[in-house]
């Protein structure tokens, strides 16, 4: 596997998973902009992502409307409130300016997190790495089928993302090859269920392995719209090298995509708990620390001599009895000591131990 950030392996067999925190779409301006890569710095993750965006540009109906839900807190309770409102309004929210671009990078550079971001255009592109110098460009999801400018993005030597949505699986393979055809082979592909928050039926976390044989020479990532972190748990336990979760500085927002995102309390706990599974995946092979391999032995079983066994005694099984500890020989060993000679006497209670023959 090649796909690398900067000088950072994505590949959950040799590094860390690595743990983007999404503000792209929470943010509601430059100093929040700023306050939630804080957010993803603090809560230890490897990089924060953002979306390059202009909605005037990019939307030729501006009143096509976009459903999704917010969140109100009633009595304690979390309730998800369907909502619609312009496309355009909800997309305005996330842009920056190119000189609050610029700001952000430095911003982002001096707190030592790793940006990057979605484009659109190629012009966008290459503001994104001429001039903020980033490491990593991600395709949103509804431009897996834009095959000339994924070639143009494979084309720029930097770390390809390819978000897939609701791509059928033919069209996210036609896309990588499109990207490997410009001789790209630092992509990493997301799985990333649709959807508003996500829902569970549609989540299909089986898509991972899949992706991971079907590519398995590149990263594979699993983007989470869903409430909490259950499912980015299971996404790493299914071999995801990257996760990328969203953030707020407010989940009842009343906004897309604040509801299902981690506030800085969560986001702190969210990679702690993707570290600690990340220990308990441990190793392939059955390994046994030394420590545990002794106390184990406390409770297995050692032949315990009945009664006092004369030196020169044959070994018979009936003067003896599996006990705890298993500080003498094995159940195994002690087959293959029948009928054998002592050496010297072993006392009532006392274990079988090899010395004695």
């Amino acid at each position: 596997m090649k796909a690398a950030i900067s000088d950072r392996i994505i590949n959950q067999k040799t590094q860390p998973v690595y743990i983007v925190l999404e503000a792209g779409p929470t943010h509601e301006g430059i100093e929040s902009a700023k306050k939630l890569a804080e957010v993803a710095k603090g809560a230890g993750a490897d990089a924060v992502k953002f979306q390059l965006l202009y909605a005037d540009r990019l939307l030729a109906d501006k009143t096509i409307n976009f459903p999704y839900q917010y969140l109100k807190i009633e009595d304690q309770i979390e309730v998800f409130v369907p909502i619609e409102e312009p496309l355009y309004d909800i997309l305005k929210r996330r842009e920056l300016s190119k000189e609050e671009w610029v700001e952000l990078s430095k911003y982002c550079n001096d707190l030592g997190i790793t940006l990057f971001t979605t484009a659109t255009y190629v012009d966008e592109v290459d503001f994104a790495i001429d001039q903020l110098e980033l490491q990593s460009i991600k395709i949103n999801s509804s431009d897996v089928n834009e095959l000339g400018f994924i070639k143009y993005c494979a084309s720029k030597n930097v770390n390809l993302q390819l978000d897939t949505g609701n791509a059928d699986i033919w069209e996210i393979e036609r896309a990588v090859i499109a990207a490997e055809e410009e001789g790209c082979d630092n992509i990493i592909i997301h799985h990333c269920p649709s959807g508003y928050p996500a829902r569970v039926e549609s989540i299909h976390l089986n898509m991972i392995p899949t992706l991971k044989s079907m590519f398995p020479k590149h990263g594979i990532a699993f983007s989470d719209h869903s409430p909490g972190w259950e499912m980015d748990i299971a996404a790493v336990a299914l071999g995801a090298d990257m996760v990328e979760k969203t953030i707020t500085l407010d989940r009842t927002t009343k906004s897309c995509e604040h509801s299902f995102s981690l506030e800085p309390i969560d986001a702190k706990k969210f990679v702690e708990s993707i570290r600690e599974v990340e220990k308990a995946m441990g190793d392939s092979r059955r390994t046994i620390p030394k420590d545990l391999r002794k106390n184990r032995l406390k409770t297995r079983r050692s032949p315990y001599a009945l009664k006092d066994v004369s030196e020169g005694s044959v070994i018979q099984e009936g003067d003896f009895e599996l006990k705890r500890p298993g500080f003498g020989v094995t159940s195994d060993d002690f087959k293959f000591m029948i009928g054998k000679k002592l050496s010297k006497t072993v006392k009532a209670g006392s274990p079988l131990t090899k010395d004695v023959l």
